[in-house]
């Protein structure tokens, strides 16, 4: 949908065409909110909601950790997320002057493509462990860090395509598919849901939502891309060492 008004001609989209999406995706958030009044919470969640005040500061005090290691999970997987579809539209068209549509198509390719292969990725971590495949994405975005940009420098638009499609439905929809379940059964029923939502949000903000911004200012100071990569390795070690050091939870009673 985005992609169709990004077609537009400079002056329209700037004037209103980036608009329509955004008014669009009001549809989505009824959506949302229908299916979030009608989904039921278990009887433990609902005894447990009646008791807990503060469940912020049981965090605090019982489940730094588990949060510290919830936060650290999201970096590469926001990270990456940001690069391959934010960051690199700018870079593609402003950097190396190529059309935004060539940019844009492969984006929009990449989105279809994952839209079946991340819960095809969750359903691998119900059988598997959720450790295992997010160990998998964030290793794999760590190593592509590099030809992510020998590939986009190639100015050919097969190779762009495979810059951006490979990461996103591999690395980045491996981590992103158990990612829910991950980080929900590290805490406990008290606390998971302020638990996972704060950790979730958190770590969007500070790893996801600066990435753009700090790649383009690694570039403008380093005049040279290896700086962006060495950062996005840096995300994945974080996510690697966080979801390490986590405990394997999809076979275990998370009821308590």
């Amino acid at each position: 949908m985005f992609l169709t008004f990004a077609s537009l001609p400079d002056k329209q989209f700037i004037a209103w065409g980036w608009r329509i999406p955004f008014l669009l995706g009001i549809i989505l958030v009824g959506v949302g909110l229908f299916i979030r009044l009608r989904i039921l919470e278990s009887p433990i969640f609902r005894e447990l909601k009646t008791k807990a005040k503060l469940p912020v500061l049981d965090i605090v005090k019982y489940s730094k950790k588990k949060f510290l290691l919830a936060m650290g999970s999201r970096f590469a997987e926001s990270a990456s997320f940001y690069m391959f579809t934010v960051f690199v539209l700018t870079y593609v068209t402003t950097n190396l002057q190529l059309p935004k549509s060539t940019i844009l198509y492969a984006v929009m390719v990449a989105s279809f493509i994952e839209t079946f292969s991340i819960p095809l990725f969750g359903s691998l971590s119900d059988r598997i462990g959720r450790r295992p495949v997010y160990l998998f994405g964030a290793i794999l975005v760590g190593l592509f860090a590099f030809p992510f940009f020998w590939l986009l420098q190639t100015k050919n638009t097969a190779l762009i395509w495979l810059a951006v499609v490979f990461p996103l439905t591999l690395g980045h929809a491996a981590m992103h598919g158990p990612q829910a379940a991950f980080i929900s059964e590290l805490f406990k029923t008290k606390v998971r849901y302020s638990g996972a939502a704060i950790a979730y949000h958190l770590s969007a903000a500070f790893s996801g939502g600066l990435a753009p911004l700090i790649a383009t200012g690694l570039i403008a100071w380093t005049g040279r891309t290896w700086a962006v990569s060495l950062y996005l390795i840096l995300m994945s070690c974080i996510t690697v060492v966080s979801v390490f050091l986590a405990q394997e939870t999809s076979q275990k009673d998370i009821s308590q």
